[in-house]
């Protein structure tokens, strides 16, 4: 089992940031619902935290405040490369240092984020209200973690 104290303050930096990362980037793929798609985020750390005890990892990091990056880009092809370069830091830092279900747990936990985001707000023709510039941010989210 790993915790916080496994890892370095810039890794831990890495690793929280992930998931409001890929929240961020379902967000922007799609115009429109902006408000409602934050709220799901946090709403999905609030359900987390409720499951406390599966993983004291994963309560570790869905414990922390969800910190958004604030830096400004120029571009959502800026922020998509920033969002999944964090997401492969951040794999790689759990690969190495973390176990097998550990690793599981945050690609399921950041997953299903991104596609509770993606369902808050009714877009497009796709599957559940999903638009197809989010489904495409689900996917890249989805390898980014593999």
């Amino acid at each position: 089992m790993s915790s916080k104290q496994d890892f370095t303050e810039q890794e831990w930096e890495q690793i929280i940031a992930g998931p409001p990362g890929a929240g961020m980037l379902v967000i922007t793929a799609q115009r429109g619902g902006m408000f409602k798609e934050t709220l799901s985020m946090a709403k999905a750390y609030a359900e987390a935290r409720q499951q406390h005890g599966q993983s004291e990892l994963l309560d570790e990091i869905v414990g922390t405040k969800p910190k958004l990056d604030h830096s400004r880009y120029h571009s959502p092809e800026e922020l998509r490369d920033h969002v999944l370069s964090v997401l492969g830091e951040a794999r790689s830092l759990l690969a190495a240092k973390g176990t097998p279900e550990e690793l599981e747990q945050y690609r399921g936990f950041t997953v299903s984020l991104a596609h509770r985001v993606a369902a808050a707000h009714r877009e497009g023709d796709g599957q559940d209200g999903v638009s197809e510039a989010e489904q495409a941010a689900i996917d890249s989210i989805e390898q980014a973690l593999a």
